[in-house]
């Protein structure tokens, strides 16, 4: 059941050392393990012997991919799609690699194609949708999303928990994706040997994640760590990105042992995180896409917890707990996790309060009026699903003058926007979007807006901790599930539960009422920035001193105190 298949395919190797195939499966099962070089060397060694081979080649693109060499992978997987234009599995590939090259409208033709060679086929019709969803390319959407769900509920297809998200499903369903994801893994990955008894000392905690930088999860976490550094435990970062340089892993380093394990095979990372006698060990990315899943089913770590980067469930066997706090995941929704629920008395998601804010630049070189409400939404494309974006555009109007701003999406996502506002019957240049910027230049630019208006059903998670750290009041409608309950939970810990409203008429009307009251709406601000200072969301002593009771409780386990 747990046998290694690179074994296998190393015995085949060397029993038809002239056979292609034999060659390619051996590529396969290397990739498959994480081991990048060492499947790109089989992938070569099978082209060698049959020039052209598609199969081959687009192992070769797989490969390529995964050591950052997207370019060359590109073009691996061209020649694959064009020597078997009838594969859907190598036009899936294709899309994965002409998305990390920043071809995004020939990813989703290349996806298109998938799902035309196979319209039954629950998972590319999933990759589909996820990719539409980014590219704000609405067609089919309610089609697409009906047949996913419809496989994920009858357990045909195990399609990707993170993009499921995006659906609007319920947590039952989002657990039951999540299983389907996991139960392959939990078959096929061998566990690591049982560990010896741990030694003595302070509780060793662990942090995998490929987010160790100038990333979402850097930003959160840096403050966080630094100061954990009073509460006696010894912490170690495991890496799955490089170095980037930035000044957050610089921080990153100095506060914890960071160990450098980008581009190492998985068993490679699991045995890192054992020899380092980790007692718990987070997992600070789940089905988030960039993570290791297969490291944590390996089990280095006694016990495993799911926390922060992924807003859901994990579904896996191998994860024990959840880190969570009682607003994001009420009682009502703990059946609907396959984790031990752990609360955090605040919010469950930290901030980096050391970051300091520029001055503002002017309106006019962001492309803003010089007058008028402006409302925000700088939440991944893939958020702004017809549901939010009709919601803010009944905002926009009702309230002359106002503009809604958005962060740019990939491909033709802006174009779209503007054309779908038009035929809603707002001027499209009323939709003003934004580059990605370094986050200390997104951050003085976000002091401009004056209103934060909230998607569903995956909320602003970091951008709403961004909005309220520079006094941006955020508006939200808090759902069923966890990832439409976090910009809810950040509000009401910071004591503004009057901005967490019922239902989409109650949205639109308060968001209305905001732009037409100037007054309000600085009283609004002025009161958000006295609790950012005075409260206790962004309070990252009293939020490491929670999270090490926490790690405690996780490490001797005990059901009553959870």
């Amino acid at each position: 059941m747990h046998a290694d298949p690179r074994l296998a395919a190393r015995d085949a190797v060397r029993r038809q050392p002239g056979h292609p195939m034999a060659w390619i499966l051996l590529g396969d099962a290397e990739l498959e393990a994480g081991d990048a070089r060492a499947g790109e060397a089989a992938c070569r060694r099978a082209l060698a012997l049959a020039p052209g081979h598609p199969e081959a080649l687009a192992r070769l693109g797989r490969a390529l991919s995964m050591q950052g060499r997207h370019a060359e992978a590109a073009g691996s997987l061209r020649a694959a799609a064009d020597a078997a234009p009838g594969h859907p599995g190598i036009q899936v590939w294709l899309a994965h690699v002409l998305e990390d090259v920043g071809e995004a409208e020939a990813a989703a033709e290349a996806y298109a194609r998938a799902h035309a060679l196979a319209p039954d086929e629950p998972q590319l019709a999933a990759y589909l949708l996820a990719w539409r969803r980014k590219l704000c390319d609405w067609r089919d959407l309610d089609r697409l999303s009906a047949q996913v769900r419809d496989a994920v509920r009858r357990g045909r297809a195990a399609v990707e928990p993170f993009a499921f998200l995006s659906e609007d499903a319920s947590a039952a369903e989002q657990l039951q994706c999540a299983r389907l994801r996991a139960a392959p893994l939990a078959r096929h990955v061998p566990p690591l040997p049982s560990p010896t008894a741990r030694s003595p000392g302070p509780l060793r905690v662990g942090f995998l994640s490929n987010g160790f930088g100038a990333h979402p999860t850097g930003l959160l976490t840096v403050a966080l760590f630094e100061a954990l550094r009073a509460h006696d435990l010894d912490l170690h970062l495991f890496a799955l990105n490089p170095d980037d340089g930035s000044p957050i892993r610089q921080r990153l380093a100095a506060a914890t042992t960071l160990h450098d394990a980008s581009a190492r095979p998985h068993r490679a990372v699991a045995e890192a995180i054992r020899a380092a006698g980790i007692d718990v060990l987070f997992d600070l990315r789940g089905w988030g896409g960039g993570g290791a899943p297969e490291v944590l089913a390996m089990r280095p770590a006694p016990v495993q917890v799911n926390w922060l980067a992924y807003p859901g469930t994990s579904g896996a066997p191998w994860i024990d707990c959840m880190l969570a706090d009682g607003y994001v995941l009420p009682a009502g929704l703990e059946p609907h996790f396959s984790e031990r629920v752990v609360r955090l008395p605040r919010a469950f998601q930290p901030s980096d309060t050391r970051r300091e804010v520029p001055p503002a630049p002017t309106r006019a070189e962001c492309g803003l009026p010089d007058e008028g409400a402006v409302y925000c939404c700088f939440n991944n494309s893939y958020k702004l699903n017809p549901r939010s974006v009709d919601r803010a555009l009944a905002v926009l109007s009702e309230v002359p003058g106002s503009v809604l701003w958005l962060l740019s999406g990939p491909g033709r996502a802006d174009e779209r926007l503007r054309d779908h506002a038009a035929s809603c019957g707002i001027e499209p240049d009323r939709l003003v979007f934004m580059a990605k910027q370094p986050h200390a230049d997104y951050l003085a630019r976000l002091q401009l807006a004056d209103l934060f208006l909230d998607t569903h059903p995956y909320n602003a998670h970091t951008t709403a901790s961004d909005a309220l750290w520079v006094g941006c009041p955020v508006l939200t409608c808090p759902g069923d599930t966890f990832a439409s309950r976090v910009a809810g939970s950040l509000n009401h810990h910071l004591g503004l539960d009057a901005m967490n409203v019922a239902d989409d008429d109650t949205f639109i009307a308060e968001a209305v009422r905001l732009g037409r009251d100037p007054a309000a709406l600085a009283a609004l601000r002025t009161e958000v920035a006295r609790l950012r200072d005075e409260g206790t969301l962004f309070d990252m002593d009293g939020f490491a001193r929670d999270f090490a009771d926490a790690i405690r409780r996780m490490a001797v386990p005990d059901p009553t105190t959870a």
